[in-house]
């Protein structure tokens, strides 16, 4: 569901050898560090840049802060999904939508300073793809394969925390895991359809939704999702702040994928994020839930990963493309009129 943000518009060149950092921060509050205590020592900085360029360490900040930022989001999802399935703490989906939609925003606000806060691999593939001049598409790869190690990790952190709860629910269950009930406590970590935590597609799955209709709105779901994320994050929009200060959009995307969560995910578990879900689900496949967790049922696992993929780019068409030109058109037309 996750995540998620170029808050820190960047002016770069198309080649990444050749980026400007002209970073605007979400909040016109972020002025230089002065206190000394917490800044690194020159001396260090000035080491670091005789072994690597500035671009590089730029680079691996920028990387620490998705994986970072990946981690807290997983983490938080996977867990209030946990404490849902096992303890049914939480009453309501809403409740399980807001505690993961607001991960979503935290986990963006305490990256964004330093990095793009994508934390999806949907939305660094739109940024990629349609913000191109804003984002290098050479930084997809390696933005990407660290949002994977920071979704299996905080699986591994979440698995940590609640082994011994998960292996009390399936002995009070009659739960074997890695047979095909175990999807139950799978879902914990990957994202399933139809969900399995509703008993009303317990006996005929097949009847409430195909692999192609969960790909399809998991596409859908995302794009959605991407839309937003460029419409907040659009220096022109001054409803969400002036270009120098976005400081609500990491809640208002929280909020979006709250909504998103709330709408679809008794059909799909709203994944939206093949990070949160390929990763976690490799960790599953490793601590015994096997093909449940990958292919998954009825091989389904490819679902989460083809269908964000597919939405993400989308949804940043369809903002970048005709949504903001046409609003453009519209401004440059009351100007002329006036």
């Amino acid at each position: 569901m996750t995540a998620l943000l170029e808050p820190p518009f960047k002016a770069k060149d198309d080649d990444l050898d050749t980026e400007k950092d002209e970073t605007l921060p979400i909040t016109s509050s972020h002025a230089p560090i002065e206190d000394d205590s917490i800044v690194p020592d020159s001396k260090c900085l000035k080491c670091l840049e005789r072994v690597f360029t500035k671009k590089i360490l730029q680079l691996f900040a920028e990387l620490s802060g998705e994986f970072i930022g990946t981690f807290l989001l997983t983490l938080i999802i996977t867990t209030v999904v946990a404490t849902d399935v096992l303890l049914g703490a939480e009453v309501s989906l809403w409740n399980v939508a807001f505690i993961s939609g607001m991960g979503v925003g935290l986990s963006i606000y305490s990256t964004a300073y330093f990095s793009n806060s994508h934390l999806n691999p949907a939305v660094t593939m739109a940024f990629g793809i349609v913000r191109w001049r804003v984002f290098s598409w050479k930084k997809i790869i390696p933005y990407i394969l660290i949002q994977f190690l920071g979704g299996f990790l905080a699986a591994a952190m979440t698995y940590a925390m609640y082994w011994d709860s998960i292996a009390l629910f399936e002995s009070k269950n009659g739960i074997v895991r890695g047979e095909n009930a175990s999807v139950l406590t799978a879902s914990i970590f990957g994202t399933y359809f139809p969900n399995p935590t509703y008993k009303l597609y317990h006996n005929r799955p097949n009847d409430a939704v195909s692999p192609f209709k969960a790909m399809v709105i998991e596409a859908w779901g995302t794009a959605l999702l991407v839309f937003m994320i460029f419409s907040f994050s659009d220096p022109s929009n001054s409803s969400v702040g002036s270009s120098k200060s976005k400081v609500a959009v990491p809640v208002l995307i929280g909020l979006t994928v709250s909504v998103i969560i709330s709408l679809y995910a008794p059909l799909t578990q709203a994944g939206l994020n093949p990070a949160r879900d390929f990763g976690p689900r490799l960790f599953a496949t490793m601590a015994g839930w096997g093909r449940v967790a990958i292919p998954g049922p009825r091989n389904g696992s490819w679902v989460y990963i083809v269908g964000p993929i597919i939405g993400g780019p989308l949804g940043g068409i369809l903002y970048d493309w005709v949504v903001a030109r046409m609003a453009k058109r519209k401004n440059v037309v009351e100007i002329v009129g006036q």
